[in-house]
Order: C-alpha cells, then structure tokens, then sequence
C-alpha cells in the first residue's frame, strides 16, 4: 500500500521520500532504517524506538534543507514525534491501519491535535469518533500490476495470519462441508498464531487441502487469480482488507463475513458474497462462481486504485496544511510538494 501511494503521489508531481526497511523498489527516493525488513520482529519495543529516533533525525535534516512540507507517519511509535515537526512548522498525518476502539484507542486520543489522523475505512473513523480524524482514504493499488483471468480452478483460498480474528477454521469448515479443497497461505510465526494454527486449524485440515505457508508477492497473485473464491471469514471490526481488493482485481470474488469495512469493500451480489453468519458460508461457496470476473476487476479500477487512493492524501495533506497556514510549495510544474 505505501509503495504503490509513493508512486501515486510522485506521478500527480509531488517528491517524496520513504524513510523505511529493505530495498527500494519506488518511484521516490528512499532514506534507509534497516538494511532489510524486520517483519519477525514486529511488536518488539526495539526497532520501533530506533525507527523513530532515526527517522526524527532524519526529517529534521530534510527540514533544515526545505525539502519536506508534511511528514505522513505509518507507524506506531513515529507520532511521538509529531510535536517536534509542528516546532519545524510540519504538520503529521498519521495512517491507521488497526482498529482504533481497542488499546489504541488511548494511544491516539493522547496524540490529541498534534497529528491529523487518516482511517482507511468509514467503518474504522465511526468505531472512535472522538479521535482527531482528518480524513477516510481507503487503501488502493495499480491494477495493472495484478494479473486478470475469468477462468478459475475449483480451489478457494484463504490468506492472512493465522489468528481467531482472521478464522481460517472457519474457512475450513464451509469449504469442506461443500467439498471444495481449501488453499491456505498465511502468517504463522508469533506465539499466539502458532497456538492457534495447532489447536485450532491444523486438526481440520484434510487431504485436499494445502498449506503454502507465506505467499511472496508472485505466489500471491498466481493463488488469487487461480482460485474460485476468496474466504474471509473475519471475526472481529476489520479496518479495511487489503487481500479483498487484491482477490478483486484478478478476477476472483469474494465470500466474507460482514464485519467491519467489508460491505464497503465488497458489493454483495456483484463482486462477492455476504453473509451474516459462518454457517451462510457454504451455500455462498456453491454459488459465488456465477459472479462475474470482470465486475470484480471493474469495481478495484474505479474505487480502489492507487491513483484515487493518492488523490485522497493530497486533499487530507492540502487540509491539514491549510489549518496551520502553512506554504504548499511546488516543486515541479505541477502544484506539488514534498511528503515524508
């Protein structure tokens, strides 16, 4: 998602630099954290902290220079810093990408007005409306990026992390009370995924299903355009569902729980299927292949594409520097500027 908004932005004109892990494979410029990603470590206190002491330096290196307007800030610890930009005169806009009404709740209602908040859902804002909201952006991608086929296996698949919030045991159980083998992919590498996948999923499996383990980038795509289906059986208030628009724009519907943005995500009868309840799950599964590819791929070309998605962030970052007054200044032909 933040690739593909960097390079939305650099194509509207604007100049941007990720400061961020691993090789850059972008549009902007990038400034380096960590050599490579640090993906088996997230949650631990440790890259974080160091994430946002280096960053901080980072900024204000490119602030001394005039080379950054708004810091856009996607982690969690980055928006402690948010009250030492604003003494530089750069306002924060802060995505957040988990659901807010939990333990984060807190945490952002600390931040108060220093950073200007972006939901990535209608559904996500509605859950903390207390919070400093700026703007919904739904997240988007580059539809030409992503493989396209109305043909499809007989296979559904299912891919996430392994937890009780992403239900892959739910996704089982539908798929084997109608027959239908069941691809797995997901994340299984935190204690509590690891718990869940042997107690609860690993039991289910049967002999025509298959776990893949971690889909890469090209795995990932040829499972979505192949399958007959995406499973989403979510059990909790998802904020947006990246691999929803990602099954879409192959070609592939979806069959999902309504929770959370789903419904703002997927149009019931068109490009997926609804249902209220897991045991509403197998009949969908019977039916979803009469669904058509190409309004699954139409739908992601005009709601969810990485265009529309960086038109969004200019309005939010036009918004929050206009209510500090401060200069948006262009950098090139085009009125732009430069976001970090």
């Amino acid at each position: 998602m933040l690739a593909d908004l960097a390079d939305g932005l650099v194509d509207l004109g604007h100049q941007v630099t990720i400061i961020g892990a691993g090789h850059n494979a972008t549009k902007a410029r990038m400034v380096k954290v960590w050599d490579s990603t640090v993906a088996d470590r997230l949650g631990e206190p440790y890259p974080e902290v160091l994430n946002a002491i280096v960053t901080r330096r980072t900024i204000e290196d490119l602030a001394m220079a005039g080379e950054v307007d708004v810091v856009h800030d996607h982690t969690l610890s980055g928006p402690l810093n948010a009250s030492a930009y604003a003494e530089l005169g750069l306002p924060t806009v802060v995505t957040v990408h988990g659901p807010p009404h939990t333990d984060a709740r807190r945490y952002y209602r600390a931040l108060g007005t220093d950073v200007a908040l972006v939901s990535i859902s209608h559904r996500q804002a509605a859950l903390a409306p207390e919070l400093n909201w700026a703007a919904t952006v739904h997240n988007g991608l580059q539809p030409r990026r992503w493989p396209y086929s109305a043909r499809k296996g007989e296979y559904a698949l299912w891919l996430g992390r392994y937890h009780q919030d992403k239900a892959p045991h739910l996704a089982l159980e539908a798929a084997h009370a109608v027959g239908m083998p069941l691809v797995l992919a997901g994340k299984c590498s935190e204690p509590v995924e690891k718990k869940y996948f042997a107690e609860s999923v690993q039991p289910l499996i049967g002999p025509d299903d298959k776990v893949v383990g971690v889909a890469d980038a090209v795995l990932k795509r040829e499972l979505l355009v192949d399958a007959r289906c995406l499973l989403f059986p979510v059990q909790w208030e998802e904020p947006f569902g990246m691999v929803m628009i990602e099954s879409m724009v192959c070609g592939t519907p979806v069959v999902a729980l309504r929770q959370g943005a789903v419904p703002e995500v997927v149009v019931d009868g068109v490009t997926g299927l609804l249902c209220d309840r897991p045991e509403e799950l197998p009949e969908a599964l019977e039916v979803v292949s009469a669904l058509d590819p190409t309004a699954c791929r139409r739908h992601v070309e005009r709601n969810f594409s990485a265009e529309r998605m960086a038109a969004g962030y200019v309005r939010c970052y036009r918004q929050v520097l206009a209510k500090q007054g401060a200069p948006w200044r262009p950098t090139t032909d085009m009125a732009g500027s430069r976001a970090r």
